[in-house]
């Protein structure tokens, strides 16, 4: 019997539901943490970047518009099939990060346990974060949590899957959709990331996955104007600095992680992560005139 010859994987991006190839046609080396090559990934251009912006922000409307429910039914979904492709992403995080199987197969299972969470939380921020305000006057006054939108998102560097799952799910679980520029050193779980969302339930482009170098795809994001909030997890001070003078042209949200890219992604995530690309909608509403009997019925 003669012997195969190797069907090597073909990493393509993630936009607006879809796997295209960059349109500069463009790709990078990846190694493992001993050099070795693993795969082309797609170098990300600027038309890229803003392509991934479009398709989220067609995608923003349906997303946050559906019930707080759902959301988690489909969050929960991708912790289902990712489930399911436990042993090819030990393996993807093994490579990427030079870890012992044992040390990926506990990132992997952290990175699971997340989405899950996650998807718990659906349906219960609302609560946390919003409620009935007390006013002096005969109105009620009511505060709920909203969505701010379209947010970029820089995955960390150095935790090419927990700590890209922990970025990436509060932002959705709260009704953002999200363009997320992966770990330049390690896009590859990132990027079969998409594979999985794609057949979860979750619709096109709430989610979109560039991969590439993160200055040069991140500087058009914090600059674009329907971006409405950034994630500065991944950028070194320097490219953090720069970013935020980007951002604030117009007037962006920015989550800018101290120090930057050097947390502990295995710690209780709590709250933070989605009341940070959250708006607060405060509505009045009068009681009506009080009767004789204290009644306004």
């Amino acid at each position: 019997m003669s012997e195969r010859l190797s069907v090597l994987k073909t990493y393509k991006l993630y936009v607006g539901g879809k796997f295209p190839r960059s349109e500069s046609g463009r790709v990078y080396e990846v190694t493992d943490a001993k050099g070795k090559w693993l795969a082309n990934a797609p170098l990300s251009s600027r038309k890229d970047a803003r392509d991934a912006v479009v398709a989220a922000r067609k995608a923003f409307g349906g997303w946050s518009g559906a019930t707080a429910y759902n959301r988690g039914q489909i969050l929960y979904r991708i912790a289902e099939m990712l489930e399911g492709r436990r042993d090819q992403y030990v393996a993807e995080v093994a490579d990427a990060e030079g870890l012992s199987k044992s040390k990926a197969a506990a990132q992997v299972d952290a990175a699971i346990d997340r989405w899950v969470w996650y998807a718990g939380w659906t349906d219960k921020i609302a609560q946390v974060v919003g409620g009935g305000n007390p006013v002096a006057g005969p109105f009620f006054n009511l505060s709920s949590p909203e969505p701010t939108g379209v947010v970029a998102v820089l995955a960390p560097q150095k935790s090419s899957f927990l700590g890209l799952v922990s970025v990436v799910a509060p932002v959705i679980a709260t009704g953002n959709t999200a363009v997320v520029v992966a770990s330049e050193k390690s896009p590859l779980p990132a990027l079969s990331l998409g594979e999985v969302l794609a057949t979860s339930d979750l619709p096109g482009g709430v989610v979109n996955v560039l991969s590439g170098r993160t200055a040069e795809i991140a500087a058009p994001l914090a600059a674009h104007q329907d971006v409405n909030a950034i994630d500065l997890a991944g950028a070194d001070e320097e490219l953090a600095k720069e970013l935020e003078i980007a951002a604030a042209d117009n007037l962006k949200r920015v989550l800018r992680p101290q120090p930057v890219d050097n947390a502990d992604w295995s710690a209780a995530p709590g709250t933070d992560r989605m009341t940070a690309f959250l708006e607060t909608k405060t509505v009045w509403h009068p009681t009506g005139a009080l009767g004789a009997s204290g009644s306004s019925y």
